[in-house]
């Protein structure tokens, strides 16, 4: 998935509008955009959207964001969006892979009583909203066959640490949220999921997200949240390979096929190993993940 736009939990006409923003995938959150007071009639509404969009033709990958663990509003929240059949749940403030297999089993037990196909409930963590979510990023690998990938977060991070802020006057990040993002992409590398990119929160300041959608690319995250769906597009294009990266890869493979004992190959002047056919493989594979 290249975009995941987040859309409020109790608000139909967001909702729709998430729909028809092109996004990958829809976050429909029932945390941090839905006051305390709101939460059961956002179940309510996410319930229903989710059960009219699973009739729907080239619908996105749905998401359900609940409470974290900690709030003891997160059974409440599975218990309502469950029997809607969600594509998966972001668990927000995870501390490690232990948050994980405790929310799966929460999931287990609410797809056997809503009659889904066991194991098909993905599940998202956010791995950075918290000092013990940093430590806990090398804790992923094998917690749960449902982990399907990791993102990160600086909003609640900064938060939780006490900080000033978390940007530097040019935009880019400080130190520690930096640290945080590096070390999301090795938690993730560890655990053989894909790294997800955290929001770009000035959805107004495009030639910003398009530098950090680049510099995520580059760095080996595959997809990008965002809060608005004026982002959308600008994230779909990044994170697409583009016909060039795709037809080098492609051409990287077939070398390396036709020569299977080389542990070396020569392409337009570059000498080419085992990583550069793994990077080629990975890119090809996410290509033809789009185009279904």
């Amino acid at each position: 998935m290249r975009s995941l736009l987040f859309v409020p939990g109790d608000s139909p006409k967001k909702q729709q509008k998430g729909l028809e923003s092109g996004a990958d995938a829809l976050i429909l959150d029932l945390e941090d955009s839905v006051a305390l007071d709101a939460k059961p009639q956002a179940r309510t509404v996410t319930r229903d959207f989710l059960d009219a969009a699973q009739a729907l033709p080239n619908r996105p990958f749905l998401i359900v964001r609940i409470n974290a663990l900690a709030t003891g509003l997160s059974d409440a929240d599975l218990d309502a969006v469950m029997p809607g059949a969600p594509d998966a749940i972001m668990l927000p403030k995870s501390e490690g892979g232990v948050d994980v297999g405790h929310l799966a089993a929460k999931i287990a037990v609410r797809e056997a009583e809503a009659e889904l196909p066991d194991g098909t409930t993905r599940i998202l963590p956010i791995a950075t909203e918290n000092g013990k979510g940093v430590f806990g990023l090398g804790t992923y690998a094998r917690a749960s066959h449902r982990l399907m990938a990791l993102t990160w977060g600086a909003e609640d991070l900064s938060a939780d640490l006490g900080a000033e802020t978390n940007r530097l006057e040019n935009g880019s990040y400080t130190d520690p949220y930096r640290l945080a993002r590096t070390l999301t992409l090795f938690g993730a590398s560890a655990a053989q999921v894909d790294a997800i990119d955290s929001v770009f929160t000035n959805f107004r300041d495009e030639a910003g997200l398009r530098a950090e959608c680049i510099a995520a690319r580059r760095d080996g995250f595959t997809g990008k949240m965002a809060i608005h769906p004026a982002q959308i597009a600008p994230i779909n294009e990044i994170f697409a390979p583009s016909p060039e990266s795709l037809a080098k890869a492609e051409q990287i493979i077939a070398l390396f096929a036709a020569n299977p004992g080389a542990g070396v190959i020569g392409l337009q002047g570059e000498m080419l190993d085992r990583p550069h056919l793994i990077r080629a493989e990975r890119l090809v594979a996410r290509a033809r993940k789009l185009a279904e």
